[in-house]
């Protein structure tokens, strides 16, 4: 699939609904804002050469290697929701680049975010790219891996991890980085075991 610059620079400022299970939630991965290829096909991390879905593979995360470029199935959504995978974004509105939202939109999101944590309860949180997170929770020095510190309001016995971004941009990250770094996240949800594995 392609887009011309006008037709996606037409997707600014869409929103692309929350993918949720209906179910218990064991892992809630949160980006920083739809870009606009991902609003275009509706369909989180989607714009090629973003490393989410690769790493997750890799991870052992999920089984089967999404085409997000083109946008989730309905057979991707499934198993993503079946394994108790949900994903979310601190802010809704799609942009160009990430760098494009204010702090004010990102500490909304990052309230937004607290009300679906309270709300859903899920095992595990996990934050894909730490300046946002620092914005968004106002804590400057913050790094990537488990939180110790949560912010005020949190729920008791939900996990807070901050995971590296996946987009393209971030150079300082591989798939197999951004794989060991998710990887964590997902075992201490329960998705996968001590040495990898398909989703349980």
């Amino acid at each position: 699939m392609r887009f011309t610059r006008a037709e996606l620079l037409a997707f600014a400022g869409a929103e692309v609904p929350d993918l949720l299970p209906e179910g218990p939630v064991r892992l809630l991965v949160v980006g920083i804002n739809p870009g606009l290829w991902t609003a275009a096909v509706q369909t989180h991390f989607a714009r090629p050469g973003n490393r989410f879905y690769p790493a997750l593979l890799r991870a052992g995360v999920i089984s089967e290697p999404v085409d997000a470029g083109a946008g989730m199935t309905d057979a991707d959504r499934a198993r993503f929701t079946a394994a108790g995978i949900g994903i979310t974004n601190l802010v809704r509105r799609a942009t160009a680049r990430a760098d494009e939202l204010t702090g004010d939109e990102l500490r909304a999101g990052g309230q937004r975010l607290l009300e679906l944590v309270v709300q859903r309860r899920p095992r595990v949180v996990a934050v894909a790219g730490v300046t946002a997170y620092r914005q968004a929770f106002g804590v400057p020095r913050a790094r990537t891996g488990r939180q110790d510190a949560v912010p005020p309001g949190w729920p008791d016995g939900v996990e807070l991890w901050v995971v590296p971004n996946p987009s393209g941009l971030n150079a300082h990250d591989t798939v197999d980085t951004l794989a060991e770094a998710y990887g964590e996240a997902a075992r201490a949800a329960g998705l996968i075991g001590r040495a990898g594995g398909s989703p349980a």
